[in-house]
């Protein structure tokens, strides 16, 4: 079972969940929870572990680059590659690996790696001002933009990996995948 499929629930898990069906559920806002597994400049690649309610170091990145935003995932969402919807929140300072942000998603890359497609929503704070005014994309800019995609164009390249960014998308392309995402999710609880 990866470290993100449906596991068998415990009690932080659980919290996240309930807080995630809050954000949720707060539909004037838009906002989406991230729950971050990298700190933004981090080159450790850190997984959370949910049936142990732990984060484990799954690898050290094999190239001298580092994470150009906090990296985590949505909860209550299962993406096409089996692991949680992952999401970029853009933050001035890194956080920290178990933080919750409510971000709000502004688009996102479309990607493929060995796993299959890869999608990433890419979000900035809700609580955090500089972000205000930001609504699109496009006001990120196109160096931010790029920044990011070149990293994942080259984070693997040292590693026997495999990944292909294909492109940016807008806020209504990230919100409709969260949306699949989420139904993904409710469905395999279910079964």
């Amino acid at each position: 079972m990866s470290s993100h499929e449906a596991a068998p629930p415990n009690e932080q898990t659980e919290l996240v969940h309930q807080e995630a069906i809050e954000v949720a559920e707060d539909s004037h806002s838009g906002s989406v929870l991230a729950f971050i597994e990298i700190p933004r400049g981090s080159r450790n690649k850190y997984e959370y572990d949910e049936e142990r309610g732990s984060f484990k170091l799954e690898r050290v990145l094999y190239s001298s680059v580092h994470y150009p935003t906090d990296y985590g995932f949505i909860p209550d969402t299962l993406a096409e590659d089996g692991d949680h919807l992952d999401i970029l929140v853009l933050v001035q300072e890194p956080t920290f690996p178990g933080c919750l942000i409510e971000a709000k998603p502004l688009g996102g890359l479309d990607m493929a790696d060995e796993k299959g497609p890869d999608f990433k929503v890419l979000a900035v704070p809700v609580d955090d001002p500089r972000y205000h005014h930001v609504q699109t994309l496009e006001q990120i800019g196109d160096h931010w933009l790029r920044e990011i995609e070149t990293f994942f164009d080259t984070y693997k390249l040292l590693e026997p990996k495999q990944t292909e960014v294909l492109g940016w998308h807008d806020e209504a392309k990230a919100r409709e995948m969260i949306a699949r995402c989420r139904a993904r999710y409710r469905e395999a609880r279910r079964t």
